[in-house]
């Protein structure tokens, strides 16, 4: 798997590829029908699978004072993409140059020029260039121009609703991650280096590994039930407080788990956790000791759900 530049031109190996084409936030089951039609193109016709992707988001270069939204870094994208049979991820770098290309230069620049694409693969609501004025008909038009076929996706469906990702960050937002989960077939993963806190855990038994939650969805703020995924590929489970710790001042936002029978020094390593199941809202507490007799009882329960989980 190999992560290449979208304005730069790609290795000859990798020319004339099947590319599926959108952001992926997420990579929820609408995502890996695109992705998944591509890749099987792509091996049905003896080319390389590509997969390209958005980063950052148009929103972000657009309105950069967007509260934060993403539900996946590219680092997330790249290993589900290779997961999925993709041969590289193509990053197309959304800038101010990028912006102000319309959709026939797009075209011309950076699916011909740079990935002198064979195939192109989107959702049926893809659209490209300046002012977002490309569509899929007009990618269809432009392929046979090109010399490039053209192939959409119809949108993938689940309890009578599409999918997508603004319908997950939405039960993110209402604490239902079980929800969110079904959709994108995976707990949603929040990804970071471990940094140093103020160390208050540690003086009433429950230590944290503290998580910045960066440019990521705001879940509902509270207890969850986690996963945790550490560098050296080891599952631990445990239970989370995200949000900004109202029993404790000053308030500050964060993602603290705290692992289960486990005591080892995780400063600076990267660490992905998974939000399983919401608990409870946020609370402030009276005195350390009313907080710590609710934080036995939010880990007793954590400890109950995932070991079925």
């Amino acid at each position: 798997m190999e992560r290449l530049d979208g304005g730069s031109v790609v290795p000859e190996r990798l020319r004339g590829g099947i590319i599926a084409l959108g952001n992926f936030d997420g990579f929820h089951l609408g995502h890996q029908a695109v992705v998944g039609r591509a890749v099987a193109r792509a091996r049905a016709e003896g080319r390389p699978a590509l997969v390209g992707t958005f980063d950052p988001h148009p929103i972000r270069h657009f309105v950069p004072d967007s509260a934060p939204f993403r539900l996946s870094t590219l680092d997330q994208r790249e290993r589900w993409f290779a997961e999925a049979g993709a041969d590289a991820m193509v990053v197309f770098r959304f800038d101010a140059a990028l912006a102000a290309l319309d959709a026939e230069a797009f075209v011309a620049e950076r699916l011909i020029a740079a990935l002198g694409v064979g195939g192109v693969v989107t959702g049926g609501d893809f659209t490209f260039g300046k002012a977002r004025s490309g569509s899929v008909a007009a990618l269809a038009t432009f392929g046979a121009m090109h010399g490039f076929s053209v192939d959409t996706v119809d949108p993938v469906t689940l309890d009578g609703e599409p999918v997508s990702s603004t319908r997950i960050r939405e039960l993110l937002q209402q604490g239902d991650p079980r929800g969110a989960a079904r959709l994108l077939t995976r707990a949603f993963t929040i990804a970071g280096v471990v940094q140093h806190g103020d160390k208050l855990g540690r003086t009433i038994g429950y230590p944290t590994a503290n998580l910045d939650m960066g440019g990521y969805v705001r879940p509902a703020y509270g207890i969850y039930a986690v996963r945790g995924m550490l560098a050296d590929g080891r599952v631990v489970d445990g239970a989370a407080n995200l949000g900004i710790r109202p029993s404790f001042d000053p308030p500050k936002e964060l993602l603290e788990p705290f692992f289960f029978d486990f005591s080892e020094d995780l400063y600076g390593q990267p660490l992905e956790v998974a939000l399983v199941e919401y608990l409870r809202p946020e609370a402030k507490f009276d005195s350390l000791e009313a907080l710590t007799t609710q934080m036995d009882a939010d880990c007793a329960r954590a400890r109950t759900l995932l070991a079925t989980a």
